[in-house]
Parts: structure tokens; C-alpha cells; sequence
């Protein structure tokens, strides 16, 4: 059946990889390069012997291997030292390589070339992020700076199965994260070339159009141009967030798609109007270069990040189908742009912006596919090209939501409900007016003709900021989901490509496995307790089944990150049944549902005895040296020094319990796990 669309059966080889890629990460324990190379030989041996049809099993297997071959591959060619341990006040010097700017006096500087005091180099991390109480005006990429600070180990997720920014952190060879305790001091200059100048150009250009204009619509515009946004407030975030929008300002497939095809079309357009370069030369070729070459500058603007690589290479295919003149929208050019994103660089297929950036597009071509004929049937009046352009409008809004609606609420708990009426508006103000003027403040930036163009900008952002306030205040515009098991994301995304990738009528298939994954959501069963990696911060489920946060601060990370998780925005009033009984010694806790379990929290020594002797569970923020046996379950400092935060669910005669060090297994991000293997580096 499926040999009437063989035509569509490359299209699966990037799904394939990608299946290689999750199985590898969703490995325990870290596979050694020789398992990868005989799953790889074994699929290659497997594809010489059959033949037919079932050579195709052979090539998904063979992919499969790839995927599973690249990501053992990647690891360990990022493999750097990090740190294991909060550190004392240590002196150290680097090469400055990042500057973030946030608020008046918060600056977050990424170094790099270190040199920790009394350390040893090969103990020493190859990067560390600090934060920094400076304007960094005087602080630039490619100075040698020296400075004293507390460093820390990138912190694991604050809940098991919540975001890992560790794992983040070791593929960008981040080894550290801290805090200054000391003025930065400039010590010199960097010399020669290397990616410092282009960090240093894209850090003049945002404080030259910062100098000009100020507040968060001229932070929207530095984000527009050099992809920093550091210094849009996170009340405009959110704003932007809750309305839809907030991927207008991610330089990714639309903006490299505005921008190169604004160039194309202009150079087109000037190149026709000389009817003897019209008439003898390929203008239409001479002007996709053109387009590349603005492609290639707006990628080194906006620091290469990877939703823009994954648009520069899309917008690549698309313009060399363009040279040799072939159809180049196609779900192959897709395909091709998957393949080597997922190949150099494996971890992008766990990242957000990689799965609802290729979602959309995925979607979006699915259906040009099948409205090509209609888009361009003819050219018609103007009346009918603004109809044909409301209309692509209205369709690309409500695809592209639908499609990344999901992995915005499996990865941010959150769901746009008036994302499409935002769209509607925001994206013509975008495409047809902000991007033409970011365009002509690139070409006047270098004749010092920037302040009309950035004018322009700073205005289509005002208005586009309009546009989202009155939305998100919109009813229900910020609508919470619950975390989503990660069996439904791997049903959700199965069922959808077997959706969008074929075109027959079996197409349809797939939206059993999708209603499948959605069904999954409502029986999973959130846990009842959560505690965070150092104790003191703890939350349970009342009678009314939201969290009840004992301990740590209203801004604490944790609990925003449980609350989110929990579709909750902020913790509930307790009843006289459900509220805990706290001290300076710690909390007692009795949840209303299950009246006879007595939960207590303990921070200081003094109340482990008597907490041990009375309390089912005790959560100890010091450790109890294995005194504490009568309760049916202890974790004392050193388990959650070992385990990271935990997450425990309660029944009536029995606790289940899950922590962050048993989530991500024995792996090289893991800072449990090297805690049990490695000793740290001694100052």
C-alpha cells in the first residue's frame, strides 16, 4: 500500500535520524562509540543483504544507527571540564566572549580562556557564565578581563522530567555559572580575528541603536537586528508570550524568510527596470545571490543561534533551487535542512525552538503543497492578490499556531488561545513594514543613516506591542496546561508526521496515535510532593489538588517552575484543613485527603529527632546520618545532594518516589552522576 507514495519515502530519513537521536539520549547510562559502531555496522550489513521493498527497513535502521552514532559522537567532541560543587570566592581571568545587559547595573558576561587561581588548566572549564554588577559599558567581547567570584555547576531541572539546563550547558561547553564579588577589570585586548569581532560588531551595533532610543520597543528593534534580547523587560515578554507573538522577535524561518525575499524581490525588481541586463542576463539568479548574501549577513547578526541556522540553511535550498531553476518549497528541501541540523548538531532535536520552529514548517508546506494550485492560478486583479494575501494570512496564522500550540504547552505549559487574532494582525505589520525598515538600517548603519529606518522600526513595534497588550488582556488568553507525560509528545509528534509527511487517504491514520497522546494527558497523575536540591523548598497538594508552597522566597525558581508546571499561576489560600504548621525549626504538614500521613519539613538539627520519630515522611534540609529510620520515607541532605529534587507520590499504603539523578541517568551532563565518580578540583 504505501509502495503508491515511494516518492515520499526519503522524507522519513530525517525522522528516523531523529528517532536514533531520542533513543540515545534516552539511554541510562552513556553508550560507548563501539556500541554505536556495530548498531551502525549491523544496519549497513542489513542493507547490502536485502533487497526490494525491505530495503527500506534496512535504510531506517541504518538511519536510526546514524542518529544514535552522531549523538555519541557529539558528546564526546564537547566534552569539557565542569565543576561539581559551589565554590569559594576564587580570583580568575578570561577572554570575554558574551555581554548581556539586562536592566540599569545587571550584566550577565560569558568567559572564556580561563584562568582560575590555584586551579589546574585541565580542571578548569572551557566556559562560565557570570552575573555582574556593572552597566558593561566598559566591558566588551574580546576584552581580558580579571575578576573575583562564587562559581556554581549548571543547575540540573528543579523537578524530575522538567527542562535540563545542565544538559544544555555541556553541549555549549558551559562548565560554570556564578556571581561577581568584585568590579571587572579590563586588562587588555584581544588581538588578530576570530568569532570575538563579530560578537564585538553585533555588541556595537545594539548599544549604538540602544544610545538612540530606549524602553522595550527599542530593545524589540536591537532584537530584530542582532537577535539580543537581554533588554526587553519580561513584563513585555510575557505580553508578547500570552498574545502569540513572542516568535517575531526569534530570528528564525520568518525573519530569515522576510528579510532574504525582500532582497530578492528588490533586486529583481531594480535589475528589470535596466531592460538590457533584463533582456541578456539570468536577473532572477543574479538576484537570489543577492538574497544569500543578505541571508549570510543576517545569520552573523544575530549570533548564528539555531533556529537561524536552521532557516539560513532552509533559505539556502531554497534560493539554489531558485539558480537552477527547480520548484524549491518542497517537503524535500525540508528533509534536507532536518538532516544536517540533526547530524551537526544531534541535541537541537530536544530543544524548542528546533521542534516548533520545523513544526510549523513541516505544517506549513503540507499544506502549499496542497494549495499551490489555488495560490497561483493566475495573477488577477489587486483586488484578488489582497485577498489571496489575507487569506494566506489567516491560513499561515491558524497552521503554524495549531502546529506549535502543542510544544508550547508540553515545553512552556501555556497555550496562545487568541494567537491567531494576533497573528492576523502582527505578522502584515511585520512582513510589510518593520522588516523592509530593519533592511535599510542595516544598509544606513555604516553612513551613520540609521535614525529615520530605526525610527520606523521602533514604530511597527509600538504598534505591534499594542496590538498584543489589548489581546493578552483579552478572557482566557493565557490558558495553562498541565505538564504533558513524555508519552504524549512521542504519539502527538508520530501521529502528526504520518499526517503531514504522506498525502494519500491513509494519511489520516494518524490522528488515532495523536487522540492517543492527548488521552495519555488526562491520566497522568502529577506528584504530591516535590522538594527542591537543597530542602528548602518543598511543596504539597491540598485538598483542592493545587500545590501548597512551604519555604523559600515568592521569586524562588523552583516554585515557579512547579507552579507553571502545575497550570497554577499562583500558589493557593489554604484552608484551616490544609495548612501547614511552620516554625524556625521547620513544617508539619497533614494533607486533608490523607489525614493519618504526617509530612514534615526539616531545616534546622534541632527538629530531626522528634520529626523522625513522628512523621511518616521527612524531607531534611541537613543531613541525618542515617538516625532517621522510623518514617516510611526519609531524604536527608546528602540523597538530595546525590538525587537532586524530588518528586514523591502518595498513596495510601504505599510512597512512590522519583528524582532528578535517576531522570537523567548515568551521563556526562549529569552532576549527580559525577558526583559519584569524580572528585571535584581543589582550589
Amino acid at each position: 500500500m504505501l509502495a503508491a507514495e515511494c516518492d515520499r519515502w526519503a522524507l522519513w530519513i530525517p525522522v528516523w535520524i531523529g528517532c536514533g537521536i531520542a533513543a540515545y539520549f534516552a539511554c541510562a547510562i552513556e553508550p560507548s562509540p563501539w556500541t554505536a559502531a556495530a548498531y551502525a555496522m549491523a544496519a549497513a550489513a542489513s542493507l547490502a543483504l536485502l533487497r526490494g521493498a525491505a530495503r527500506w527497513l534496512a535504510i531506517a535502521g541504518l538511519c536510526v544507527a546514524l542518529g544514535f552514532a552522531a549523538a555519541v559522537v557529539r558528546t564526546q567532541a564537547v566534552s569539557a571540564p565542569a565543576i561539581m560543587a559551589e565554590t569559594r570566592v576564587l580570583a580568575l581571568s578570561g577572554r570575554v566572549e558574551k555581554v548581556e545587559r539586562f536592566a540599569p547595573k545587571e550584566t550577565r558576561l560569558t568567559l572564556s580562556h580561563l584562568a582560575v587561581e590555584g586551579w589546574k588548566a585541565e580542571a578548569t572549564p572551557e566556559r562560565v557564565r557570570v552575573g555582574v554588577q556593572t552597566q558593561g559599558d566598559d566591558v566588551r567581547p574580546g576584552h581580558l578581563v580579571e575578576l573575583r567570584a562564587v562559581l556554581m555547576p549548571p543547575p540540573g531541572p528543579s523537578v524530575p522530567g522538567g527542562y535540563d539546563f545542565s544538559r544544555q550547558a555541556w553541549f555549549d561547553r558551559l562548565g560554570a555559572v556564578g556571581f561577581a564579588v568584585s568590579a571587572v577589570k579590563v586588562t587588555g585586548q584581544v588581538e588578530g580575528w576570530g568569532g570575538w569581532r563579530v560578537a564585538r560588531w553585533r555588541d556595537d551595533i545594539g548599544r549604538r541603536l540602544l544610545a538612540r532610543t530606549g524602553g522595550d520597543t527599542g530593545a524589540m528593534a536591537v532584537a530584530l537586528v542582532t537577535g539580543e534580547r537581554a533588554g526587553i523587560s519580561e513584563e513585555t515578554l510575557e505580553t508578547l508570550r500570552v498574545a502569540g507573538i513572542a516568535h517575531l522577535l526569534a530570528i528564525s524561518g520568518m525573519n530569515i524568510a522576510m528579510m532574504t525575499g525582500f532582497v530578492f524581490l528588490v533586486v529583481r525588481f531594480l535589475l528589470a527596470c535596466v531592460p538590457g541586463l533584463a533582456l541578456r542576463h539570468p536577473i532572477k539568479q543574479w538576484a537570489a545571490v543577492a538574497a544569500l548574501a543578505a541571508g549570510i549577513f543576517y545569520l552573523l547578526m544575530s549570533g548564528a543561534t539555531i533556529p537561524t541556522q536552521r532557516a539560513f540553511i532552509a533559505s539556502t535550498v531554497v534560493f539554489a533551487g531558485i539558480l537552477l531553476d527547480r520548484v524549491a518549497i518542497t517537503m524535500r528541501l525540508v528533509a534536507i535542512t532536518a538532516i544536517a541540523l540533526l547530524l551537526l548538531a544531534p541535541e537541537s532535536l530536544l530543544s524548542v525552538s528546533f521542534q516548533m520552529s520545523f513544526a510549523a514548517v513541516v505544517a506549513l508546506v503540507a499544506v502549499y503543497e496542497r494549495a499551490r494550485g489555488w495560490l497561483t492560478a493566475g495573477h488577477g486583479g489587486l483586488l484578488r492578490r489582497v485577498w489571496v494575501y489575507i487569506v494566506a494570512v489567516a491560513v499561515t496564522s491558524l497552521v503554524a499556531g495549531a502546529a506549535t500550540g502543542f510544544f508550547a504547552a508540553f515545553h512552556f505549559n501555556n497555550f496562545a488561545t487568541w494567537g491567531l487574532l494576533t497573528n492576523m494582525a502582527a505578522v502584515p505589520i511585520m512582513g510589510l513594514w518593520i522588516m523592509p525598515w530593519v533592511l535599510a538600517l542595516f544598509v544606513g548603519l555604516p553612513f551613520g543613516l540609521e535614525a529615520l529606518p530605526l525610527k520606523m522600526v521602533v514604530w511597527g513595534n509600538e504598534v505591534t506591542l499594542a496590538i498584543a497588550s489589548r489581546v493578552a488582556a483579552l478572557p482566557a488568553a493565557d490558558l495553562r496546561i498541565p505538564a504533558l507525560p513524555d508519552i504524549t509528545m512521542m504519539l502527538v509528534v508520530g501521529g502528526g508526521l504520518w499526517l503531514l509527511l504522506w498525502t494519500r487517504s491513509w494519511r489520516w491514520w494518524g490522528l488515532m496515535p495523536m487522540a492517543a497522546g492527548i488521552a495519555f494527558a488526562f491520566t497522568a497523575r502529577p506528584p504530591d510532593v516535590l522538594v527542591d536540591e537543597k530542602g528548602k523548598v518543598a511543596a504539597v497538594r491540598g485538598a483542592s489538588g493545587d500545590l501548597v508552597v512551604l519555604g523559600g522566597s515568592p521569586k524562588s525558581f523552583a516554585r515557579e517552575t512547579w507552579l507553571r508546571r502545575d497550570a497554577q499561576k499562583e500558589t493557593e489560600e489554604t484552608t484551616t484543613a490544609d495548612r501547614p504548621a511552620c516554625d524556625t525549626l521547620g513544617c508539619v504538614y497533614r494533607p486533608a485527603r490523607l489525614p493519618d500521613l504526617r509530612i514534615a519539613l526539616v531545616r534546622l538539627p534541632d527538629a530531626l529527632p522528634e520529626d523522625c520519630a513522628r512523621a511518616d515522611i521527612v524531607i531534611s534540609a541537613v543531613p541525618a546520618f542515617g538516625r532517621c529510620r522510623g518514617p516510611l520515607l526519609a531524604i536527608d541532605r546528602f540523597d538530595l545532594w546525590r538525587g537532586g529534587a524530588h518528586a514523591i507520590w502518595l498513596a495510601k499504603d504505599s510512597v512512590t518516589t522519583r528524582s532528578v539523578a535517576q531522570d537523567q541517568g548515568r551521563r556526562p551532563w549529569s552532576l549527580y552522576a559525577r558526583r559519584t565518580v569524580e572528585k571535584p578540583p581543589k582550589p
